[in-house]
């Protein structure tokens, strides 16, 4: 059984360690494409001239929400929504454009905001969860590294499960995250394609549509990424261990 469970351990390891390889091979290639896309469709203007500010103040009360600004922050694509101040961020490429791609992730923070200001369920269960994480994710940045030196030369797993357990509470936000974001965009997109105002046509929804989704994609990756690394450390354990 003994030499059955090395025997599992090491093709678990191996495994993982090519899958890490792959992951991070897709993962260049999608942030690599989304970033190209944000580029193209930053190029293409909105017929009707709107700036990503205005989307967003439009979006915002067309809901019914006034108690949260949109500012301008500095970054490239560091758009987010702060639940705690109720703020709609917007980096400068988005705040002051008035291209398709603005419009698009303005009105999909702003997505973030109706969901708060609904009492989203998993948006809750997120930002409930943002202490936890923090510390967690604290915990892997040493307890991995140390906990990998502890138990190859004294044998000794105590830290590397810490790590491990940490890494799998990192792994289940990532999760945790996706219906987040995909509600987010639902939202904006079905905001957008009822307001002739903002979209026009239909060619220019599809064009904000393509954007959000390659942007969506950046969040599967970035979990199946902490997931492979998860199942790596995991097997490194396992495998050691035995």
């Amino acid at each position: 059984m003994n030499h059955l469970s090395l025997i599992i351990g090491y093709i678990s390891y191996n495994s993982a360690w090519l899958l890490m390889i792959l992951i991070a091979v897709v993962s260049f290639i999608v942030q690599w494409r989304f970033k190209s896309k944000f580029k193209q469709y930053s190029e293409i203007g909105l017929l009707s001239g709107l700036s990503g500010q205005e989307v967003a103040v439009k979006m915002l009360r067309a809901h019914g929400i006034f108690d949260v600004q949109v500012l301008c922050v500095d970054g490239q694509l560091s758009d987010h929504y702060n639940p705690e101040t109720k703020t709609v961020n917007l980096s400068q490429d988005v705040y002051y454009s008035r291209s398709i791609a603005a419009a698009a992730v303005a009105a999909h923070e702003c997505g973030h905001a109706v969901q708060h200001a609904q009492a989203y369920g998993w948006l809750s269960f997120r930002s409930a969860m943002v202490p936890i994480i923090n510390v967690a994710s604290t915990l892997t940045q040493w307890t991995l590294f140390i906990g990998v030196m502890l138990l190859f030369f004294a044998h000794n797993p105590i830290v590397l499960a810490i790590g491990v357990a940490a890494l799998a509470l990192v792994t289940f936000f990532s999760f945790v995250t996706l219906p987040v974001e995909f509600d987010a965009s639902r939202r904006a997109l079905a905001w957008l394609s009822n307001n002739y105002s903002i979209i026009q046509t239909s060619e220019e929804l599809e064009l904000a549509k393509d954007a959000l989704w390659w942007a969506a994609m950046t969040y599967v990756v970035a979990a199946i990424s902490a997931l492979a690394t998860l199942v790596y450390y995991a097997s490194f354990l396992f495998n050691r261990r035995n």
